[in-house]
């Protein structure tokens, strides 16, 4: 790896749902006085804790976070204003003489920030909005494809938000949306580290985890945010963990339903999710703690 003394060093940290990002994340942020910055599409918003898999208010002591809790559910972020944000969170970080930690398995996040894509700035467009929204995901989705067929390879097919998105940018810039990704100089001197595992443990540890989220009040979560009034349709409300216990809230299928679609849909998601990561070359894959705090003591000299 070419070292370019010039440019501020970031440590990333990349790989599908339920890999344990986190975890790594957490201790090497200890270890070498690092600061972590989120790159998630879910834990961007305020009251979506257990859902979102956001660490906790305890794993949170003692290393600061960025990019948690940015918006409220029924609002957006626009991939610009993400890599606005982490960007500066990044660059304050270093200012301050601690190591940035990026971390996150939404790839358009991490893509967007590394290689300092120059993103289309367009205008949400309200009225295309209203339209689309009225469409499913699946119907939406096929409309896409038939506009950009690469959309596959970074849209999740469930992300409605994302695929009006995409759709409203090609339709104001009359490009594939896929095309619209240039990308300007480098801004950091980075270390990618990739954490996996074998599709069996990666099994079981989604099980485990939705589990888990049941049993610290996933449920009750979505209640709470529903009684706030944000609508099943909010941007917030339309991803893995929360339209499945919405559903069963509505009544439209059975508790035990609804988690093993949230199980199925997690490991899709590690699918589409592995499809970015493996065309990465420079990503470091790491069996351990060990071997990632070799590489990063690498990168902090």
């Amino acid at each position: 790896m070419t070292i370019d003394n010039a440019k501020p060093k970031l440590v990333v940290i990349v790989g599908p749902t339920a890999s344990g990002k986190t975890a790594l994340s957490l201790k090497l942020a200890k270890k070498f006085r690092g600061e972590i910055v989120s790159a998630d599409s879910r834990a961007v918003y305020k009251y979506l804790n257990i859902g979102s898999a956001k660490p906790s208010p305890k794993e949170r002591q003692g290393v600061r976070h960025h990019l948690l809790d940015v918006v409220k559910p029924n609002e957006t972020l626009s991939l610009a204003q993400y890599k606005e944000l982490a960007t500066k969170a990044i660059l304050d970080i270093q200012r301050h003489g601690k190591l940035p930690i990026l971390v996150g398995g939404t790839a358009l996040y991490i893509y967007a920030v590394i290689d300092n894509w120059l993103i289309p700035e367009v205008p949400p467009n309200e009225k295309l909005r209203a339209r689309l929204e009225k469409q499913s995901a699946a119907k939406l989705f096929q409309q896409l494809l038939k506009k950009d067929p690469e959309a596959k390879n970074f849209i999740d097919p469930q992300n409605k938000r994302r695929i009006i998105r995409a759709l409203e940018i090609i339709a104001a810039t009359k490009k594939p949306f896929s095309q619209q990704r240039a990308h300007g100089p480098q801004l950091f001197d980075t270390l990618i580290l990739g954490v996996k595992k074998e599709a069996d443990e990666t099994k079981k540890n989604i099980t485990k985890r939705t589990q888990q989220m049941l049993k610290t009040g996933l449920v009750i979560e979505v209640k709470k945010l529903l009684k706030k009034g944000y609508s099943p349709s909010s941007p917030a409300l339309s991803g893995i963990h929360y339209k499945e216990i919405i559903d069963h809230l509505e009544g439209k299928m059975t508790l035990a339903k609804a988690v093993a679609l949230i199980n199925k849909n997690d490991e899709q998601l590690v699918r589409r999710q592995m499809t970015w990561f493996k065309k990465d070359s420079r990503i470091r894959w790491v069996k351990n703690q060990k071997e990632a705090e070799k590489l990063v003591k690498k990168l902090a000299r």
